[in-house]
């Protein structure tokens, strides 16, 4: 079902990355590159490096999918799509915490980016009842394994530095009714559960998700983000897995701020490089066609209601299993290069 283009299908599979994986890719090839990462060697041989901290401060994963990606294509002399897949490997982009180990996860991607002198950047997505049984269903089994799973992650963040985007389409999900109204009041508690503690942590900063620029009514989150928490935390996040154009996130941005207490947000720019798909064809969201990737991640936005621009989806990485796609989470290396082909 297609509601109100919220951005539905996550592309979140349950990938159990643990985080012996995290840091091994880490001390595999961050010791190829320095800190800022100028890089030896040609274009086929460099490893993926890190960005400029001053103006990108978010790790990039050594061991990502498309990182590997790339080393697949040089290892097969497919330099020119080795090329390509290197824009999206070389972006920080949100790992997005599983089911199963939250605290090795978490403990394992924000030990990695501290030694490589840079910021994790963590996605929070298994609130009870997810995604409406759509694409990316699933979430904790109820209310105290979501606690017990927040209460894991922030373990395994403990003093280190972590931005976290907190449950896509959660707060959205109970105003487009969605989510059973019987569900509401928990997921409330839930939702503001997790930004307290979060916030509780030293170096922590916490963007509920608000949905995105195609939701044609804003003015119905105003209350439900506040019960949610929004006040306590940090700011929150737009276009999260979505299309929506970075003028058009702004603006619908600043029309939420001025009801929430002036929050900054952020906005995922990921995909959005050439706006939201309006051809034919069903569920506009998922794994549309001749998408770009859009701006690259960035603390230096030039706004002061914009803390940053994100790739909180992860370039590559199928909506669900429509247009061809895998299933959702699951690596699509031809989508991938089609991101990485039309981008400017």
């Amino acid at each position: 079902m297609y509601r109100k283009n919220t951005g539905r299908g996550r592309g979140f599979a349950a990938r159990g990355v643990s985080a012996a994986v995290a840091l091994t890719g880490a001390a595999l090839l961050l010791a190829g590159c320095s800190s800022d990462g100028d890089g030896d060697g040609d274009e086929a041989t460099r490893p993926v490096k890190q960005q400029p901290k001053d103006t990108d401060p978010f790790w990039v994963n050594p061991d990502g999918n498309a990182a590997r990606q790339v080393a697949t294509y040089e290892k097969d002399g497919k330099k020119d799509e080795a090329a390509r897949i290197r824009k999206i490997a070389e972006q920080p982009v949100g790992e997005w915490i599983g089911p199963e180990q939250p605290e090795d996860e978490a403990r394992g991607f924000t030990e990695a980016a501290e030694k490589a002198d840079r910021d994790a950047l963590l996605v929070l997505y298994n609130i009870p009842h997810r995604d409406c049984g759509q694409f990316s269903k699933g979430g904790a089994a109820d209310g105290n394994a979501y606690r017990a799973w927040i209460d894991g992650v922030a373990k395994g963040i403990g003093d280190r530095a972590a931005t976290v985007v907190l449950e896509p389409d959660a707060v959205l999900h109970m105003v487009d009714k969605c989510t059973p109204e019987e569900f509401h009041e928990e997921r409330y508690d839930l939702l503001k559960g997790a930004i307290t503690k979060l916030k509780s942590l030293k170096n922590t900063k916490v963007y509920l998700d608000a949905g995105n620029a195609g939701w044609s009514h804003p003015d119905g989150l105003y209350e439900p983000l506040k019960r949610s928490g929004v006040e306590q935390a940090d700011g929150f996040a737009v276009n999260v897995s979505n299309f929506q154009t970075t003028e058009a996130s702004v603006a619908y941005g600043k029309t939420l701020s001025a009801k929430v207490g002036d929050k900054p947000f952020v906005i995922d720019t990921s995909r959005n490089g050439r706006g939201p798909y309006t051809g034919k064809g069903k569920d506009p969201w998922c794994n549309p066609p001749g998408r770009a990737l859009g701006k690259a991640p960035t603390t230096k936005t030039g706004d002061p209601s914009v803390d940053a621009y994100l790739w909180v989806k992860r370039p590559g990485e199928s909506d669900g299993t429509c247009r061809g796609g895998p299933q959702a989470g699951q690596w699509w290396p031809e989508y991938a290069l089609g991101l990485a082909k039309n981008a400017s």
